[in-house]
C-alpha cells in the first residue's frame, strides 16, 4: 500500500496535488510520502515480531537526509556501503551504535571513520579487508567489532546485476572458508567477533532461496559455536521484493518472510537479529514526476517525449525495470489508450522507459508519474548530457517541503576548474 492516490480526479501524495508540487517546483521531481515510509518500516517490523530486530535500513536504496530522518525517528538504524553514507546516517541522526558498515571495498581511511564512530559492527567480505581492519584497529588502540559476510551460493533468481548469493559474484567468504577465516580472526589483537552475516540479493519473489540461505547460515552457526567461537549476533540480510507491476502475482508479504525466519530459526529468539530492508521501504514511498515535451508520430510507432531521462531514473535503462506510468489527472472511465515508447530527450537510444505502453492520450503539457520510483531513483542519478538531476520533495499530510533543490547551471558549471595553462593572462 501506498499513499499516493487520485482525489477528485487528480493524483495525490498524502493530501497534497501533485499538479500543485509540479506547479511550485518545476519537472521533473521526485515525490516522497512520510507515511508510506512509515507504513512500511512499521509493517516489516511486525512480520518479523518476536525476534525484535535491529531494522537497518540500507542506505543505498535513497540516501536523502530527510527520508533518514524519518525513519531514525521509528528507530531505525543504517545499513551503509561507504564513508559517506556514514556521513549521511550520522547527520539524519543514526548513531553509530545503530550503523553497519557493509561493502567490498571499504578503505582503511573509511574503516577508520568508522571506528572513530563507534560503529555497531563491520560486514568483513575477504581476508585481506580483515588484515587491514585489525592493523587499523590496532593503531586506534580499539578493537574492532566484527561481522563477517558469507556467501551462501545461494541463486535468489533475479536479475543478474542485483544477485548477490552465487559462488560467482564479488560479494562476501566462501562459505566453505568461512570457519578457518572465523578461527584466524578470534585469534586477532584488533579484531572482536561478534556475528554472521548473509544478504543474497535484492528484489527477490521467491522465499525458498531466504530459507535456503538462513538454514546454510544457522547450520555454519552451529558448527562455529561447537569449535568454540561465540555467534551471538545474526545480520540476516534485506532483499524481499515489491510490486512494481501491479499483476495479481504479488510478492510475498513481510508476514509470510517473518515466518520462514521463526521456523528456521527456531529456538534462537534470544539472540540479536539484524535486518537491511532498503528496496522494500523506499520504492513504493517515491514517484518521479515528468511532464510531456512532445508527442512525436514515427511510422507506427508513437512516442511520448518526457523532460525526465535517463539520468534522473536510470534503473530501465540499467535493469530493463518496468515502472507503472500514469497521468496525473486520472482519465475518465472509459477513456481509450494508445501504445506508447516513452523516452527522455538524452542523446541515447537506452533512454527508454517504457515500449508500447498503453496508455491515454497524451499530449505536450500534460504531467505523468512514474510509481515505485523511491528506491534506486534520485539516489542513482546523474548530470549526464549537462542536465540537472531531479530535486526532491517530500510529502506529510498536507504540507510539502522541498528536500533536495534542483541544481543551476551555473552550481554545475562552477564545480569545473581550469589549468593554468587554459587560464587566459
Amino acid at each position: 500500500m501506498d499513499h499516493f492516490l487520485y482525489r477528485d480526479g487528480r493524483l495525490h501524495a498524502e493530501d497534497v496535488d501533485i499538479a500543485a508540487i509540479a506547479s511550485d517546483v518545476g519537472t521533473p521531481f521526485y515525490c516522497y510520502s512520510t507515511a508510506t515510509f512509515e507504513r512500511h518500516f512499521t509493517v516489516f517490523r511486525d512480520g518479523l515480531k518476536g525476534l525484535d530486530p535491529l531494522i537497518c535500513y540500507a542506505v543505498k536504496a535513497n540516501s536523502n537526509l530527510a527520508v533518514l530522518a524519518t525513519l531514525a525517528r521509528l528507530g531505525a538504524g543504517a545499513d551503509v556501503v561507504s564513508e559517506g553514507e556514514f556521513r549521511r546516517a550520522l547527520a539524519a541522526g543514526i548513531p553509530g551504535e545503530r550503523i553497519i558498515f557493509s561493502g567490498v571495498g571499504k578503505t582503511k581511511a573509511e574503516l577508520a571513520f568508522a571506528l572513530a564512530n563507534d560503529v555497531r559492527q563491520i560486514n568483513v567480505e575477504s581476508e585481506p579487508e580483515l588484515d587491514a581492519l585489525s592493523e587499523v584497529a590496532v593503531s586506534m588502540g580499539v578493537r574492532a567489532p566484527v561481522s563477517f559476510r558469507v556467501n551462501p551460493d545461494v541463486d535468489a533468481k533475479t536479475h543478474e546485476k542485483i544477485s548477490t548469493g552465487k559462488a560467482e559474484n564479488k560479494f562476501g567468504i566462501a562459505y566453505e572458508d568461512a570457519p578457518r577465516i572465523y578461527a584466524r580472526a578470534a585469534t586477532m589483537p584488533g579484531i572482536d567477533v561478534v556475528g554472521i552475516d548473509m544478504h543474497i540479493g535484492s528484489q527477490l519473489t521467491d522465499l525458498e532461496p531466504f530459507r535456503e540461505a538462513y538454514t546454510r547460515m544457522r547450520e555454519l552457526v552451529e558448527r562455529l559455536e561447537a569449535s568454540g567461537i561465540a555467534i551471538p549476533r545474526l545480520d540476516i540480510g534485506g532483499g524481499l521484493g515489491v510490486p512494481y507491476e501491479r499483476t495479481n502475482e504479488m510478492p510475498p508479504l513481510p508476514t509470510d518472510y517473518g515466518t520462514v525466519v521463526r521456523e528456521v530459526f527456531a529456538g534462537w529468539e534470544d539472540r540479536e537479529f539484524e535486518c537491511e530492508p532498503g528496496r522494500l521501504i523506499a520504492a513504493n514511498a517515491g514517484i518521479l514526476v515528468a511532464q510531456v515535451i512532445y508527442v512525436k508520430q514515427a511510422g507506427e510507432r508513437r512516442f511520448a517525449i518526457l523532460d525526465a531521462a535517463m539520468n534522473d531514473l536510470i534503473r530501465p535503462a540499467l535493469y530493463d525495470a518496468y515502472h507503472e506510468i500514469v497521468p496525473v489527472i486520472e482519465p475518465a472511465p472509459g477513456t481509450p489508450t494508445y501504445e506508447y515508447d516513452v523516452v527522455g530527450p538524452i542523446c541515447e537510444s537506452g533512454d527508454t522507459f517504457a515500449k508500447a505502453r498503453k496508455l491515454p492520450e497524451l499530449k505536450a503539457g500534460d504531467l505523468v508519474a512514474f510509481r515505485s520510483a523511491g528506491a534506486y531513483g534520485a539516489v542513482m542519478s546523474s548530470e549526464y548530457n549537462t542536465r540537472p538531476p531531479a530535486p526532491e520533495v517530500i510529502v506529510k499530510r498536507d504540507e510539502f517541503a522541498l528536500a533536495r533543490p534542483r541544481l543551476t547551471y551555473d552550481d554545475m558549471l562552477g564545480r569545473d576548474e581550469m589549468p593554468d595553462w587554459l587560464n587566459p593572462e
